[in-house]
């Protein structure tokens, strides 16, 4: 086989989405146009020039024998996907998703009368609450789609958020994919895969 240039593939712009999973929600089965978040989801908004990073990983164990210096089997002891990225934008879904808790306006006692402050508080408990979400990665070069697919993930780590004169707050998120009936994660095309 042939080397071919025209197979490599970047990813100059795209997309993070997310939606709460639960039984309303119609997971995606099309691939997009790269930008747009599907159906039941809210896009994240912008991310750091660093793009954002999928890395699917299995864990194995190997398995000696007394008739060979080598393993002559491997056994799966894990599996895992995630998908690392740091966004930019300091609003009400990337804050609530960074932080696991959600915006409440601060109401005041006007004379009997619970009144609006404009002043809004976001609690961080002691013991959080995870939470559960679907996500979509979507991503393009020129007339070629690619969408992955999380039905179930979670937040595993978190970034630092440095508050700086000349860089713009960022929030880093790690999310693992968790078991969907045996499923991780799964991934969707338009680009001809059969050639």
């Amino acid at each position: 086989m042939a080397n071919d240039a025209g197979k490599i593939r970047f990813a100059p712009s795209g997309a993070i989405s997310i939606a709460p999973v639960g039984s309303s929600l119609v997971l995606p089965t099309e691939v997009g146009d790269g930008e747009t978040a599907p159906t039941g989801y809210k896009t994240l908004g912008y991310v750091s020039e660093n793009g954002v990073t999928l890395t699917p990983s299995i864990q194995t164990t190997p398995l000696p024998a007394w008739q060979s210096a080598a393993p002559v089997l491997y056994n799966v002891e894990g599996a895992t996907f995630q998908v690392q990225a740091t966004l930019l934008e300091t609003s009400k879904l990337v804050t609530e998703t960074f932080f696991g808790a959600e915006w409440e306006e601060v109401m005041e006692d006007v004379g009997g009368t619970p009144t609006a402050t404009g002043v809004y508080r976001l609690n961080l408990a002691s013991t959080p609450e995870l939470k559960e979400f679907s996500l979509v990665v979507d991503w393009k070069q020129k007339d070629n789609h690619w969408r992955a697919v999380i039905k179930r993930g979670m937040i595993n780590e978190r970034g630092a958020i440095t508050l700086q004169r000349t860089q713009p707050g960022q929030y880093e998120l790690t999310i693992d994919a968790m078991d969907a009936d045996g499923q991780l994660a799964y991934l969707l095309t338009d680009e001809d895969m059969a050639a």
